[in-house]
């Protein structure tokens, strides 16, 4: 299920970079004072992300994760039940910041005077997709996470007291991404290189004894 979804910008000081926030669900007092807690600490997690932080990523709480998204200058944050497929979030986030692109000019919301909470009007928006995306399990979401994620890469995961309170940061996430590129890499072309040893060493021994035929014949019967 999702509960609460906001759109802010990267500079600028909190709330005023807040550009949205969603209307809340009613919950229970305990579930409601978590998720308000979560929802305060996207200000935290807007301090910590810097150009070099994986652009999409899950942090996780006791029942709720919190998914962002950053594209251009914007971060696109939807907190949902933890039990709420990742992927299909991230695919929730990257149609959102698709349909708040299209009906809002940067002029909007990039002045240094905009006000907190200057693209509220895009809420409606939001609701409207929300309902596509509340449930998981219907047939449609379901076809969404099968077939209709090729663009949408393995969700990084961290636990949000990890990041906020035990140093722990969003920028290790991007160099274990990039780490695990560049060492798959080199296990492809540690690979390539032994087939090739494996074919010299099978074949080579014929290959040479052919190549030494035909120079001996060409010198016998050419030369």
């Amino acid at each position: 299920m999702i509960y609460s979804t906001q759109i802010a910008r990267k500079d600028g000081t909190y709330p005023r970079q807040v550009l949205v926030c969603t209307r809340q669900l009613i919950l229970e007092a305990q579930s409601a004072a978590e998720l308000g807690e979560l929802k305060n600490e996207m200000r935290n997690v807007l301090k910590h992300l810097t150009p070099t932080s994986h652009p999409s990523a899950a942090l996780e709480s006791d029942q709720y994760t919190m998914h962002y998204l950053m594209r251009d200058n914007l971060v696109y944050f939807v907190i949902t039940e933890r039990s709420y497929p990742k992927k299909l979030a991230a695919t929730y986030l990257r149609d959102v910041s698709v349909a708040f692109v299209e009906s809002h000019n940067t002029a909007d919301y990039e002045s240094a005077y905009a006000r907190p909470y200057c693209c509220n009007d895009f809420d409606s928006t939001i609701q409207r997709m929300k309902k596509d995306f509340q449930d998981s399990r219907t047939n449609n979401n379901l076809e969404k996470l099968n077939s209709d994620l090729k663009d949408v890469t393995q969700v990084m995961t961290k636990n949000i007291q990890d990041l906020l309170y035990r140093g722990d940061s969003l920028e290790k996430m991007g160099d274990m991404s990039q780490r695990l590129k560049d060492e798959s890499k080199k296990y492809k072309r540690a690979a390539v290189r032994i087939n090739w040893e494996l074919l010299l060493k099978q074949y080579g021994p014929f290959a040479a004894l052919g190549l030494f035929v035909v120079v001996f014949l060409y010198w016998r019967f050419l030369a």
